[in-house]
């Protein structure tokens, strides 16, 4: 698994939350692929991690209904103070981090989900453990992660922007993340206990207005971790860079990206002598 840098949660600011919340339609309809296979249906209880500011657990909370009940948590405070406006009787947010489920119980949930999160998560192995022990046996997870093989042509730009800009041999402390590939999400996901996995590749397309817009969301969504490494000046050169290649990818519906993320599906075996699949 990738693991250059370090990725810090001490660099979301209140603003970046707001534009999180004004950008984040775009993850929003990324998270609507992750939890279609969940099939969730009402009476489900279900754990959003790393709910940022809610959109889509309030989505979930429509799908399970008055008789279920969602729980959203992340570590950014800043996020969770604008979730909190989402929440209802059915309906809760909290700061918390998948590492430390402590609060639940085991087998609490129907299903958990990770929508955009398990790459800036650094102990993977802790989070799918905690996971495992509050889904009730047959409970269902999902996540979705970029794979360091194929990664966002955002981030491709931006390496060859900080190449640009001369500041090559620093390209780690720009847009850390902690992605996985498939064999070690199967890995992972057998070693903990969780059955009949599967996965696949995505290509999902990003259409911004302009560049002013891609460097808003690059930044709010990494909260702080977009070019935290460096200087303003540095940031302004490598902005200048990056934009001007962004702009090269204009189209006449707006500036297009690609995006790659890799969907992945298991779930708790109903008893512990149920055979794990291959």
């Amino acid at each position: 698994m990738s693991t250059a840098g370090v990725i810090s949660l001490e660099r979301d600011t209140p603003e970046l939350a707001r534009t999180y919340e004004q950008t984040g339609v775009l993850q929003f309809h990324h998270g609507k692929f992750l939890i279609g296979p969940l099939a969730l249906k009402s009476g489900d209880r279900v754990l959003d991690i790393g709910a940022g500011t809610g959109r889509l657990t309030e989505f979930v909370a429509g799908l399970v209904g008055p008789t279920g009940r969602v729980i959203g948590i992340d570590p950014l405070e800043n996020r969770i103070a604008i979730a909190r406006r989402r929440a209802s009787g059915t309906l809760t947010f909290d700061v918390g981090r998948a590492e430390d489920l402590s609060r639940f119980g085991p087998a609490e949930f129907d299903a958990v989900y990770l929508n955009s999160v398990f790459h800036w998560i650094a102990d993977k192995r802790q989070a799918l453990r905690e996971i495992e022990r509050v889904l009730r046996p047959g409970g269902q997870i999902g996540l979705n992660v970029q794979d360091p093989t194929k990664p966002h042509e955002s981030r491709t730009l931006l390496r060859q922007a900080i190449e640009q800009a001369g500041f090559g041999e620093r390209s780690s402390e720009s847009h850390r993340v902690l992605g996985a590939t498939d064999e070690e999400l199967r890995a992972l996901f057998a070693e903990v206990g969780f059955i009949d996995y599967r996965s696949d590749l995505r290509s999902l397309v990003d259409l911004h207005g302009d560049v002013t817009s891609v460097l808003g969301w690059s930044e709010a969504s990494a909260f702080g971790n977009f070019l935290g490494g460096f200087s303003p000046a540095e940031r302004a050169a490598i902005d200048a860079a990056f934009a001007a290649l962004v702009e090269a990818r204009r189209t006449p519906e707006g500036l297009r990206l690609e995006r790659y993320l890799r969907f992945a599906f298991a779930r708790k075996p109903r008893s512990r002598t149920t055979p794990s699949a291959s």
